[in-house]
């Protein structure tokens, strides 16, 4: 039976953190396999069908058989979306329905193939995109993967196989499946299926076998497959047994803790924990504990513990650094957060006496690791974990500070002696010691002690002057003056140290939570990579850049930092460590030359660059602590530009999408809009070509219609041409003010002979102002907002256009008599190429686009909605910017056109 403890709150409160963002999310299950052929559709498939046989509603958004008979008949009975077509190239391609599948909202979709690249034109560039939306909505999804797709594996896959993946999804997708199910045969029964057809056709089956699906390949892809499995397992166990507080190690595998000290037999339990470790087939952690002691380790054991370190890492451990008051707790507490099996200390070397009163870590481990099982090597010269106190030199104004405040009391006691009672001289003493403690270490503190007693038995116990005693209970008091003395100044001194490294830890702490909040600001890669650089080169007193590669795979600085370190030997050690995803430089094993300590940027498995620091000193990133800060850095760092770098990836594609779709219903319009007075051009132009058959009327009529389709052509590229200026940006206002009524005067010429069937009220207040605007691009305003009118107007019925000025602001309205504007339209019709529907067909619904373009470009705004006694309006506000209007409109003009 498991043994279930408390669980930490901290803990609970993040999981609760975690898991909220989930509650209304789909749940996903991805049914992983080595290569294609393995079952995972047919696995899938079969599940679903369970659950439909259970009552769920199931339904296929998309899945490929390839022609597999068995697959298909799966199939046969589950309701099938309806793929939607794409046309691309001239080729018509059929995808993923996503929004059927949104409108539809089973309770479970299958969507086979979730690496696949949807075709140009879709909502989103990758499935697995499309997933997401669908989990955020609510539907719960099965889908299959190969781990070729996975992005940390795709150099592994191009390695054994020599094929490069180009269809990959980040790894972050795969660890949010709420489930994934491996779906595995023998590379023998993957082989024999792909002979028989039942994986690929026949043609494509023995190309197959003689490039990707060879033995040696799927063998190697099976392991990958197994192996992140396997990872995931571990790491779903791992956070099982952190959130229910099961403290119990569950050795489901072998893991090893190896206690690195301080001294040089440290490398030597190293390397027996590696022997260990590799005769067990276990992964193992080097383990460090920082106590407030370790600040009074010499420099020298200093340096053999970060040799030990890195051997560890050399050798394949991971290594980590710990603080604590308690070296036992802390290891302990470690090896179960980490499901530890065994744990590897070095055998202690100092007498017996010794443990007896200090602690034996070796006694106290196997007293508390319970069912983890303690391996003592031989070898230690000290406590295997947090190294043993090796005084440094005591300053001797320490001694002599700690000796002149005895005496200063002294002094005081005498002075007091008649005034106060003997025990009262004793207790400020002992305030004579506290106060030698909280200044000096502790030797000096001991001394302090010690010439207390003596001063106050040889000048204040009789007979004075002389260390003879008279009364035998003071050799009571003696003694525990003494221990009391001598139990302050050792605590005092511990607080002292744990303050110190409480301190640095705050530094550690603040430093990072400083640049962590930062980051969190930074929208892009130079600004990430700036920010970086400023914080790790000011925590470690030296220089830092952020390298990252660019469109050619060269490695170029990013960041406001110079890049004053970087020749091209230097850059050769950057570029070995962002290929292979390992820390190299100065202070390691790997390319020690170098005058730089360089770090992989690794976020969600992948390598997205290289941070190198040179701090002023050169021995800085050999103590473990700092390394492992820098580390943390890099990481923060690493997260932050993969953030920076999906975003600009999701906008370009956004806008790679938008510009198909703005491709597609230009085409589509001009394909439509264009062929029809092409089309009247053409039919009037062949029939003009035969004269006997016509008339002199005829002729006029067709003559006229050559006209209006060409007039129809013109304003059509006309409208393309100000769509391009007013997206482009290279629309240019010179504003210059002047009378309003002259500009809609001028649009009402324009379109005289369109609007014979609709009379105009135009009704302008003697009062309006002067506005300042453009008037060739404001009249086209008008023109466009009144060719609009007339195309929704019935015949006979009037437009009217006003105006009235408010404070600072002239707004002009422009209305019909037309169906109106549809609720939930009043904004969507100024898009591109958007018209409402049911309507009109002529024009593409670039009109009110350039209205809104222009008038923005005027600092003004444009809105449109409904008259209460039908028809539509629009209503464009111009801000009467600049000096004031000098030139008074004499008369109302109010007409009718």
């Amino acid at each position: 039976m498991d043994s279930y403890r408390r669980p930490d709150p901290d803990a609970l409160l993040a999981q609760v953190r975690e898991e909220e963002p989930l509650v209304h999310k789909g749940r996903l299950k991805i049914f992983l396999g080595a290569s294609p052929g393995v079952g995972k559709t047919y696995s899938m498939l079969e599940k679903a069908r369970a659950k439909r046989a259970d009552g769920i509603d199931v339904v296929v958004g998309i899945v490929e058989t390839h022609g597999r008979e068995e697959t298909h008949r799966l199939v046969d009975g589950l309701e099938l979306l309806p793929r939607h077509t794409t046309e691309y190239h001239n080729a018509r391609i059929d995808e993923f329905d996503l929004d059927a599948a949104l409108a539809r909202r089973p309770a479970l979709l299958l969507v086979d193939e979730l690496a696949h690249t949807n075709a140009p034109g879709s909502r989103h560039a990758k499935r697995w995109q499309d997933v997401e939306e669908l989990l955020a909505s609510g539907i719960d999804v099965y889908t299959t993967l190969n781990v070729q797709h996975i992005e940390s594996l795709n150099d592994v896959v191009a390695q054994i196989t020599g094929v490069t993946v180009r269809e990959t999804l980040p790894d972050s997708v795969l660890d949010s499946a709420e489930e994934v199910e491996l779906v595995d045969v023998t590379a023998d029964v993957l082989l024999q299926r792909l002979r028989e057809g039942k994986v690929y056709v026949p043609e494509v089956a023995a190309r197959a076998l003689d490039q990707f699906f060879r033995k040696g390949n799927l063998i190697a892809l099976r392991e990958l497959a197994l192996r992140r499995t396997a990872e995931r397992v571990d790491a779903q166990m791992r956070g099982y047994r952190r959130t229910r507080g099961i403290q119990d190690t569950w050795p489901a595998g072998e893991r090893l803790l190896v206690c690195v000290a301080p001294g040089p037999a440290g490398a030597r339990v190293v390397r027996a924990a590696r022997r260990l470790a590799s005769r067990l087939g276990a992964d193992w952690i080097a383990a460090h504990v920082e106590t407030p002691g370790f600040a009074a380790v010499s420099e020298k054991d200093r340096e053999s513990l970060n040799e030990s370190l890195r051997l560890a890492e050399q050798l394949g451990a991971r290594t980590v650094v710990l603080s604590g008051q308690n070296l036992a707790e802390e290891i302990l507490a470690h090896a179960r957060a980490s499901n530890v099996t065994k744990i590897v200390v070095g055998k202690p070397a100092r007498a017996r006496w010794q443990d007896r009163i200090r602690g034996s870590l070796l006694d106290a481990l196997a007293r508390g690791s319970e069912d983890i099982d303690v391996y003592a090597i031989s070898g230690e010269a000290a406590e295997s974990a947090g190294g043993r106190p090796i005084r440094r030199p005591i300053a001797t104004g320490q001694y002599v500070g700690a000796v002149l405040v005895i005496l200063a009391v002294t002094i005081i006691n005498m002075v007091l002696r008649d005034l106060i009672q003997t025990v009262d001289i004793a207790m400020i003493y002992l305030l004579a010691v506290v106060i030698a403690s909280s200044r000096y270490a502790q030797a000096p503190s001991l001394i302090a002690s010690v010439l207390s007693i003596a001063l106050f038995d040889f000048c204040f116990v009789p007979p004075y002057f002389t260390f003879s005693v008279s009364d035998a209970n003071y050799t009571l008091t003696f003694g525990v003056m003494l221990v009391v003395s001598i139990l302050v100044s050792r605590l005092t001194a511990r607080i002292r140290l744990q303050a110190e490294a409480a301190r640095e830890r705050e530094q550690r702490t603040a430093a990072l939570y400083g640049m962590s909040r930062e980051l969190a600001g930074a929208r892009s890669e130079e600004a990430a990579a700036g920010i970086a650089d400023r914080h790790v080169g000011r925590t470690f007193d030296g220089q830092a850049v952020i390298l990252l590669p660019d469109a050619e795979g060269q490695l170029t600085p990013v960041g406001a930092s110079p890049a004053t370190h970087l020749d091209d030997k230097e850059r050769g050690v950057a570029r070995w460590v962002l290929d292979h995803g390992q820390i190299a430089g100065q202070g390691t094993s790997t390319l020690p030359a170098a005058t730089g300590l360089y770090i992989p940027l690794i976020s969600s498995g992948t390598t997205v660059g290289v941070i190198g620091a040179w701090p002023t000193d050169p021995k800085r990133f050999q103590d473990p602590i700092q390394r492992q800060l820098l580390e943390t850095f890099a990481d923060q760092a690493a997260v932050a530009l993969e953030r920076a770098m999906l975003a600009a990836k999701n906008q370009q594609t956004q806008v790679e999408v938008e510009a198909e779709r703005l491709r597609t219903s230009l085409l589509s319009s001009l394909s439509h809009d264009l062929r029809t007075p092409l089309a009247g051009i053409e039919g009037a132009a062949s029939r003009l070509l035969d004269p006997a058959s016509l008339t002199a009327d005829s002729s006029q009529d067709l003559a006229q219609t050559i006209l209006e389709e060409s007039r129809r052509m013109t304003r059509l590229v006309a409208n393309l041409l100000d769509m391009i200026r007013v997206e482009t940006g290279a629309l240019q206002v010179q504003k210059e003010w002047q009378p309003l009524e002259e500009v809609i005067g001028v649009a009402l010429i324009r379109l005289d002979e369109r609007l014979r069937e609709h009379p105009v009220t135009v009704h302008l207040p003697a009062d309006l102002p002067l506005v300042p605007i453009d008037a060739v691009l404001m009249e086209q305003v008008f023109v466009n907002l009144l060719d609009n009118a007339i195309k929704y107007t019935p015949a006979g019925k009037a437009l009217e256009i006003g105006a009235v000025a408010k404070a600072g602001a002239v707004v002009v309205e422009v209305s019909d008599r037309g169906p109106g504007i549809p609720i939930g339209e009043e904004e969507r019709i100024f898009d591109k190429f958007h018209r409402v529907s049911p309507g009109p067909v002529s024009g593409i619904g670039l009109g009110l686009t350039i209205c809104r373009g222009i008038v923005k470009a005027h600092g003004g705004r444009i809105w449109a909605g409904n008259r209460i006694d039908g028809g539509a309006v629009f209503h464009i506000l111009i801000p009467l910017s600049g000096p004031p209007s000098l030139m008074p409109v004499e008369t109302e003009m109010s007409h009718d056109v």
